[in-house]
């Protein structure tokens, strides 16, 4: 059951009813405290099925187009191509990854706001012709260098124009779209569409608003140069829960019915990312050191009174490994100790750190943990998203281990769908699961 990032001869257990994923977390644990202790990764594939049933039946007028980037294993390419979602990808090799997989162009946007011409010349070569732009440079360069390209302007949101000094932001204002379209009339670059991007972190729906009404007007300035407008991207955003998506299409679907109803002609699409990755992996970590330092936090805490000790733990993975979205923002998982304790043993304040010794690669500043040991186990879920890129050659560490699974019902339920395994998922090969439950509730190593 165990998969690399590039290895895409992977297979998948398929798990029996009265098996979880504590329990599969629990073999593996158990497997890898014998052969050596390395992180590793449990892939839940079910829950990428019911991310995307849970899309349908909020907002099914909206297609996903998976930005790949987020996090481009084979498996998790495989299934989504197999679910029918078109796949943003931000370079070559994301386009690649996703035409072996047999996904037809017309389903690929070519998402880079910096692109290279060699990148511009392979998306033409290979027939992806939708891509974004926002200002005048890129767009002389996909007219040199893309003669089909079909461009969505990508404008600015709200919440991305002002705030902290030093940000990146791309999107252009909408005072600069005229000039764009000008731009692109002289350069006999067709522009089809428009995208926006509302980022997670933002609360206020009232964004939507506006991006909506702003991307209304430059169709409407489109047309003024006879532009065919078609598309519409809403961008990405959504964090994944059912509440979140629900907020955002009450917000939008009455808006969407004015602006571009249907039968206008106007296909809306998005770019769902950590939406339908993050819950569905889980990283175990184990604890390689540790460090007895003097307590500086004051009693607001918990239990930190100055008598008490306070730990560092350090981990065999880290910023410059599966934890490298913790260098831009914050950590969106609690970590869970493995092992059993009592309810009333003593918590500690804790600080969680990677195993390079750099000052950088803190993965958490304060929480409250029992005492733990040197070859103790860390649960991190809500790690699927922005965890896989190639690790740093900082530090000469393993690159974990992915070991995937899903449920019997998910099988089920995708079958019921009409997905099966031998339409899209060439390479996905099921195989029963090992995990058999002794009468002490462990579990043993795999046959």
């Amino acid at each position: 059951m165990k998969g690399f990032i590039d290895d895409a001869n992977y297979s998948v257990g398929l798990l029996d009813e009265g098996t979880n994923l504590g329990n599969v977390i629990d073999n593996y644990v158990y497997e890898h405290t014998l052969t050596g202790k390395n992180a590793f990764f449990v892939g839940d594939l079910g829950k990428i099925v019911k991310k995307h049933s849970q899309w349908q039946n909020i907002v099914a007028q909206i297609k996903p187009f998976y930005t790949v980037k987020c996090n481009s294993t084979p498996a998790v390419l495989e299934i989504l191509a197999a679910l029918g979602t078109g796949f943003a990808c931000s370079n070559k090799n994301k386009v690649f990854l996703v035409q072996e997989l047999g996904v037809s162009p017309e389903n690929i946007i070519y998402i880079s706001p910096c692109k290279q011409v060699s990148q511009i010349k392979y998306a033409a070569k290979v027939g992806v012709n939708i891509m974004t732009c926002d200002n005048e440079v890129e767009l002389k360069k996909i007219a040199r260098n893309h003669p089909n390209a079909k461009v969505l302007l990508h404008i600015a949101t709200e919440d991305n124009i002002g705030g902290e000094e030093g940000n990146m932001k791309f999107g252009t204002t909408l005072k600069n779209c005229r000039h764009l379209l000008e731009c692109a009339k002289e350069l006999d670059v067709q522009i089809i569409g428009v995208k926006f991007h509302v980022s997670s972190a933002c609360k206020e729906s009232q964004v939507y608003v506006h991006a909506l009404s702003d991307a209304r007007c430059v169709f409407d300035m489109a047309g003024e140069f006879g532009f065919t407008m078609n598309m519409l991207d809403i961008g990405g955003g959504f964090t994944g829960t059912e509440f979140q998506l629900e907020e955002v299409n009450h917000v939008i679907s009455p808006l969407l019915d004015v602006y571009f109803p249907e039968g206008s002609g106007i296909k809306i699409i998005s770019e769902p990312g950590s939406y339908y990755v993050s819950s569905a992996f889980t990283l175990a970590v184990n604890i390689i050191a540790k460090k007895v330092v003097e307590n500086k936090f004051s009693s607001g805490v918990g239990k930190t009174g100055s008598d008490e000790p306070t730990f560092m733990y350090y981990m065999n993975d880290g910023v410059y490994g599966s934890f490298a979205s913790k260098l831009s923002e914050d950590l969106n998982t609690i970590p869970e100790v493995h092992k059993k304790y009592k309810e009333d043993e003593p918590l500690f304040t804790s600080s969680l750190w990677g195993p390079s010794c750099d000052e950088l690669d803190q993965i958490v500043e304060n929480c409250l943990l029992p005492e733990l040991n040197v070859g103790d186990w860390l649960i991190f879920d809500n790690m699927g998203a922005d965890s896989f890129h190639e690790p740093s050659a900082f530090n000469d560490f393993q690159r974990p281990a992915i070991y995937y699974m899903m449920s019997y019902s998910d099988w089920y339920e995708m079958q019921d769908a009409g997905i099966t395994s031998d339409t899209m998922m060439k390479n996905f090969f099921f195989v029963p699961s090992c995990i058999q439950l002794s009468q002490e509730d462990n579990f043993s190593t795999e046959a």
